[in-house]
Order: C-alpha cells, then sequence, then structure tokens
C-alpha cells in the first residue's frame, strides 16, 4: 500500500534497539568492510544447493530474459519475447450465479452490485489447483486480496454527500475475491458462473480461534462472547498453506478507526487517533468503527485469516495465535518433521518480523484436517545481533516480563497486545518490514524492509546493522537462515542487498544492486525454481523526487540468489504498485497484480478528473484507472523467468 511519508504510521517508543543500533563500528567494519563498501559492492549469497525446476524440468540459468527498461509510460512493459494479458480487473463480476453486474465507468455501481464484483486495489495473489481439475495447468482458482479503496474513484462525486451506501460500498470493495479462471483458446479467462467463485468482504462474519477466542478484549455489544466478528480488512500480503488454504493479512486495520482525542497507551502503541478525513469515514454510519463508543473493535483486526477456497460456504477464521499487527504477509516453510511455520513482517516503521512454529505436524486430508493446526504453536519476535546472529524470542504468557505485572493477565492479552510485548523482549526495530519469502530446500529466508526515513532524526534516530542507512528512502532485503530447522531459536543473517540507484550522488542511497536498479522492496515471493521475484512500492509521493528521481514506476524484477543478479522483468503504469505473484504449477503462466494505478501524489483521486494520472488499463475516453491481475507468459510456452 502506497504511503505518503509523512503520514505513515510511526508508533514504537520503545527503547528497544533499532537495527541500525546492533551495529557498533567495528561490526560495520567486519561486515563488507565498512558502510562505503557496503553499499559500493554485491553482496554474493553462496550457491542455491538442490534447487528443482517446475514441472519437473531442468530450468538451466535462473533468469534468461532480456531487461526491460525503466518506464513512466501508462502501461505494462515485459521482456521480449513474453507476452502479457490483462484480467479480472476491478468492478467485473467474480462469477456468482445469477448476479453479473456490469462495471459502471462513472462510478455509479451500487454496494450490493460491488458486493458481487471484484473488489478494489488487488494486492496479494495465489494461484490453487481446484478439487477435481483435470489439468492443473489449464484451469484453477485465483484467490487475492483487494487492500483499500480510493473513494474519489470508487463513487460518482467521491467523498460529497457522504453517506451509509457509500460506506456500504467501500466495505464491499475491501476484503477477498475467489475466482476461477481458465486456459482456452490461447488466452485465461474468468470462468462465470462458478461454483468456487467467491467475495469476502469487510461485513462477512468471521469465526475466531486461537487464545484470543473469546477474550474480554475482543468482546463487543454486539458480540458479547467475543467469537464471531464482521468482515476483514486492509488485506495486504498473502500466505498459501500445504494443506490448501489461503492467508489473508490485516495490515493498516488502524486507520478505519475514529479514536478518542486522547488515546489510552494501548491505543496510541496501535496509532489510534481522531479520524482523518483524508482516510476513512466508516465511523459515521457504521457505529461498530468508533473506538470511543466501541474500545474494542480494535482488537478484533490486524489478525492473519485463514480460507479455504475450495469451500465457498465455509467460514474465514482469524487465527490469533499467530499475533496481532499490521500483517504484510505470512509465508510458510515446513519443518522436516512436518510442522508449519509462518514468516511475518508488520509494515510499519520500527515494527517486528515475527514466525510462528505450528505445535503439531500438518496431517493428510486437507483444509479439514487442518483446521486448527494454526490455533496451537509458539509466536517469535526477531532480534538481530551485532555479530550476524540473531534469536527468535518466544512471546509466552508467564515467560520473561510477559506477566499479569506488565499487563498481560494470559496468552490471550499477549497475543491481542502483540507490539507492547515485543516492545518487552528487546526485539530489534525494523525499517518496514513487509513480505516474507522462503526457499525450502535451501532454507533461506528473506524480508523486504521497504524504507524508513524516520531514521535520522527523533528518538529512534540510530542506525545499526540489519538498519545500517539512517535516511532509508531506497529500503533494503534481509536473509536469514534459522539454526538446524525452520523451528530454530536462534539464526545467522545478513543483508542479501541494500536498494539503489548508483547514479546518485548521496552515497546512502547509491545501494549495492548486482544487476537493475530499484527502489523500496515491498512484494517478495521464491518460486520453485529459485528465483526471487522482487516487487516495488515507491510511495506516489515520492516517484520522480529526491533520491527516486531516475526510477520511472514501480516495477518487478527477478533476482538469481546464488549470484545476487537482478533483472528487471516488468513495469506497471502509472501511479501504480506492482504486488503479488503466483505462478501455475507447471512454471508457464504467471499472474500478478497492478494496485492502484493512476494514484495521485495525495493518494485519492479527483471524481471530476479520474484520469488525470492514468486510464489503464481500459484506456476508455470516459473510463478510470482500475486495479486489476496480469497474466505474463512466454510466447514460446517456455518457463517463467528463462
Amino acid at each position: 500500500m502506497a504511503k505518503d511519508f509523512d503520514t505513515m504510521e510511526d508508533s514504537n517508543r520503545s527503547a528497544n534497539p533499532s537495527f541500525h543500533e546492533v551495529s557498533d563500528p567495528s561490526r560495520r567494519t567486519l561486515l563488507r568492510g565498512g558502510l562505503g563498501a557496503l553499499l559500493g559492492g554485491s553482496l554474493g549469497l553462496g550457491s542455491l544447493a538442490g534447487c528443482a525446476s517446475m514441472g519437473g524440468m531442468m530450468g538451466g540459468k535462473l533468469i534468461g530474459f532480456e531487461s526491460v527498461p525503466l518506464s513512466t509510460a501508462d502501461a505494462v512493459t515485459v521482456p521480449k519475447g513474453y507476452v502479457a494479458q490483462v484480467i479480472a480487473a476491478w468492478g467485473e463480476p467474480v462469477g456468482l450465479s445469477g448476479e453479473t453486474p456490469a462495471f459502471k465507468f462513472d462510478g455509479k455501481n451500487t454496494a450490493a452490485e460491488q458486493a458481487a464484483q471484484m473488489g478494489m486495489h488487488h494486492d496479494g495473489i495465489h494461484f490453487f489447483v481446484q478439487d477435481g481439475s483435470a489439468d492443473a495447468t489449464k484451469s484453477g482458482l485465483l484467490v487475492m486480496n483487494h487492500e483499500y479503496v480510493d473513494d474519489g474513484l470508487l463513487h460518482a462525486d467521491g467523498i460529497a454527500t457522504w453517506s451509509a451506501e457509500k460506506v456500504k460500498k467501500s466495505q464491499a470493495a475491501h476484503g477477498v475475491s475467489v475466482i476461477e479462471v481458465e486456459f482456452k483458446d490461447g488466452k485465461w479467462t474468468k470462468v462465470s458462473p462458478s461454483p468456487w467463485a467467491r467475495r469476502i468482504t469487510a461485513t462477512t462474519p468471521m469465526g475466531v480461534g486461537g487464545p484470543a477466542a473469546g477474550h474480554k478484549l475482543m468482546q463487543t455489544a454486539a458480540d458479547p462472547k467475543g467469537m464471531k466478528i464482521l468482515g476483514t480488512i486492509n488485506n495486504c500480503g498473502t500466505g498459501q498453506t500445504p494443506w490448501g488454504t489461503f492467508l489473508t493479512c490485516e495490515e493498516n486495520f488502524i486507520n478505519y478507526f475514529n479514536g478518542p482525542a486522547t488515546p489510552n497507551a494501548d491505543q496510541k502503541r496501535w496509532g489510534l487517533q481522531k479520524v482523518d478525513a483524508k482516510l476513512y469515514r466508516w465511523h459515521e454510519h457504521d457505529e461498530r468503527f468508533d473506538a470511543v463508543k466501541h474500545p474494542n473493535e480494535i482488537h478484533r483486526h490486524g489478525w492473519v485469516v485463514e480460507i479455504d477456497p475450495m469451500d465457498a460456504s465455509s467460514t474465514p477464521v482469524k487465527r490469533t495465535a499467530l499475533g496481532r499487527a499490521a500483517h504484510e504477509g505470512a509465508t510458510i516453510a515446513v519443518t522436516r518433521d512436518q510442522r508449519a511455520v509462518v514468516y511475518m513482517g508488520e509494515d510499519a516503521r520500527f515494527e517486528y518480523i515475527y514466525k510462528f512454529v505450528s505445535r503439531d505436524a500438518i496431517k493428510a486430508g486437507g483444509a479439514r484436517a487442518n483446521a486448527t493446526l494454526l490455533d496451537h504453536g509458539t509466536l517469535y519476535v526477531a532480534r538481530f545481533d551485532a555479530d550476524g546472529k540473531g534469536t527468535w524470542i518466544p512471546l509466552v504468557h508467564g515467560q520473561g516480563p510477559l506477566t499479569a505485572a506488565n499487563g498481560f493477565a494470559d496468552q490471550g492479552e499477549v497475543v491481542i497486545k502483540t507490539r507492547q510485548a515485543s516492545d518487552l523482549l528487546g526485539a530489534t526495530k525494523m525499517d518496514r518490514p513487509e513480505w516474507t519469502a522462503v526457499d525450502q530446500k535451501s532454507r533461506k529466508v528473506w524480508c523486504t524492509l521497504t524504507n524508513n526515513s524516520n531514521r535520522g532524526t527523533g528518538t529512534n534516530a540510530a542506525t545499526d546493522a540489519a538498519n545500517p542507512r539512517a535516511n532509508n528512502t531506497m529500503g533494503n532485503i534481509i536473509e536469514w537462515i534459522d539454526s538446524g530447522d525452520f523451528d530454530g531459536t536462534t539464526f545467522a543473517w545478513k543483508h542479501f542487498v541494500l536498494a539503489g540507484d548508483p547514479t546518485l550522488a548521496r552515497a546512502e542511497a547509491k545501494g549495492n544492486i548486482k544487476g537493475d536498479a530499484y527502489a523500496c522492496p515491498d512484494g517478495l515471493w521464491a518460486d520453485a525454481r529459485g528465483v526471487l521475484w522482487i516487487q516495488t512500492d515507491m510511495s506516489t509521493s515520492a516517484m520522480g523526487k529526491g533520491d527516486l528521481v531516475n526510477m520511472g514506476n514501480n516495477m518487478m524484477l527477478a533476482a538469481d540468489p546464488a549470484t545476487g543478479e537482478t533483472r528487471r522483468f516488468l513495469t506497471g503504469p502509472k501511479g501504480c504498485e506492482i504486488t503479488g505473484v503466483t505462478i501455475t504449477p507447471d512454471g508457464r503462466t504467471m499472474f500478478l497484480n497492478v494496485q492502484h494505478p493512476g494514484e495521485p501524489a495525495s493518494e485519492r483521486n479527483d471524481p471530476a478528473n479520474p484520469r488525470a494520472v492514468s486510464n489503464w488499463p481500459d484506456q476508455r475516453a470516459d473510463g478510470r484507472p482500475r486495479s486489476a491481475t496480469v497474466v505474463v507468459r512466454k510466447a514460446d510456452g517456455g518457463l517463467i523467468g528463462t
């Protein structure tokens, strides 16, 4: 999600060491020969042993395509020999039986129509082979997030004449879409109607699992038992489980709530404040979003939600054992004894990196057999030390400072107050940790740290080894390997890369990329061949200015973890973010999302001039920019990335 650098959340006032503080001068010299060398050289990662190719075929060299240049065009650009196709744009019917409302380019679709259409601002996405599929390479389900909305595009007159209907429409444009797709006559299309088609929105009933289920801090007047929550919001990154379910992550949920003029300590730690007219005004017509009247409602959001895409009648469940945070993503690895490990970043300045290790092994039998697997296990937060080592600290009630005397009555309160617990445990404050990626064979784990321009000022001024730049406008990617297995409680870490532009005069912004320049890494995914796909999210308020002056539009790149080589694979249209990526089992079709094309620096369009920045993808004289899914294939049918 693009964020204005001046207004994005920064609420961690703990005394914990930041990623910059874990490095003393001797450590910085040891780590790649000091900051100058760190910015000027490339970081080798060693070989990616035993990497299998997709579809049972060896892919040869991991990256074989010709880089695309930087772009400021209002178009999607892919390498020579590749073709791109747009499907599933905001407003298209998802394929519900009997409900096929057409998209109205004047913004006059109703809330009820929007509830049967693709949501707005596509984000994380995964491809699932549906039950009984005859050919997993030619059909499947796409499940994707819809992170937030631009009210200037969603409604014909924007936020003027604000009403309950507009709130309902905004809520219907959030959440998750499940669509069926098939490859037919040389292209991918949505199947409609489809028994799997589904919309999950900000008003869909949710179950609650794990230690916070029924907790007093989860109880409201409408739900006195704290077991039934309405909706999921600000759905950003995702995860796909080995048992066939989809994990959707609630990120900047706090922006939807109106808070008191003077928030209490808990509310302040989560960034709650009086509603900003630039954001959402849901509380004016949906009282549960007024935290002054319903203070516990904020505790019911910020979770990882598990969805079974194969059962359109199933109830999504908020998995509270994974902790409450501004979740960016949830990437799963599997230990040698078949337990699930979930790696998670929290996208806010100076927040933390987490992992959850399941108590039980994954069972055969799919979603039903593993229906409560993510409700039992141990949640950890990361501490990155100056010597290149680190520790996963357990967030377990009764251990260390996590006691009733310190405000944690039980494990439910620990996970509800995950940030406060991590503060007490001395976790390392990071530069906006976002998506994580895992290579199951090499056991390497990566996390994008998008940026943080606040390192040089105020309470959190100090730098450290893991966050080595005071004015980190460009972002970086960190890599670690857990000791022994993915459930290890210690790890060894290093920088995979510092993003940047080597043509700039400012030393901190040059970076050390081996290959094509980029800034603000966000989306991240390791495919089955071992390619690391990197997606960027330069804020529209910063694009084309300062350190980002030469970077053009947001993009996606491919990196070879063994060599560090990085090539630009795709560039997006004006004002967009590139986010979410998934590939069919044969490795020959890629799906990715273009979010918020046309977003202006203010992050809200003028309804009187919706085409001011972009008119992608329709390019109609009466159109408006629409988030959409892009399908990428090689013209010769080869493996993506080669």
